[in-house]
């Protein structure tokens, strides 16, 4: 069971910034794939991110974005840590909602669906006021 927990939710002005963190308590966290999703307020849980890992050449693989965050943010990960990062730059008020860290085994060479993530953390809220 591997345990997940986001954190650097909070609020900030449309065109700022955040950085999102997430801990996982595994310590084969190199053998999962990272993703975040979110979650607006009366919507369904959305892709946002993900990131794929090469134990072989202990490097990221492979990154997918939803087309909505294209070009705003980043994904990324610190096997050393067990953390994966969402560094989100020219926030938007559509961005407003609960970031959500999910780890699968396997790779998925392609965006998630909710039904792929294996593992959740709790949320962590993001607020972008305009």
């Amino acid at each position: 069971q591997v345990q997940l927990v986001e954190t650097g939710g909070g609020l900030v002005q449309a065109g700022g910034s955040l950085r999102l963190s997430c801990a996982a308590s595994d310590r084969t966290f190199s053998n999962y794939a990272m993703g975040w999703f979110r979650q607006a307020p009366g919507k369904e849980r959305e892709f946002v991110a993900a990131i794929n890992w090469s134990a072989y050449t202990w490097s990221s693989t492979s990154t997918y974005y939803a087309d909505s965050v294209k070009g705003r943010f980043t994904i990324s990960r610190d096997n050393a840590k067990n953390t994966v990062y969402l560094q989100m730059n020219s926030l938007k008020v559509e961005d407003t909602a609960v970031y959500y860290c999910s780890a699968r085994r396997g790779l998925l060479l392609r965006p998630w669906t909710v039904s792929e993530g294996d593992y959740w953390g709790q949320g962590t809220q993001v607020t972008v006021s305009s």
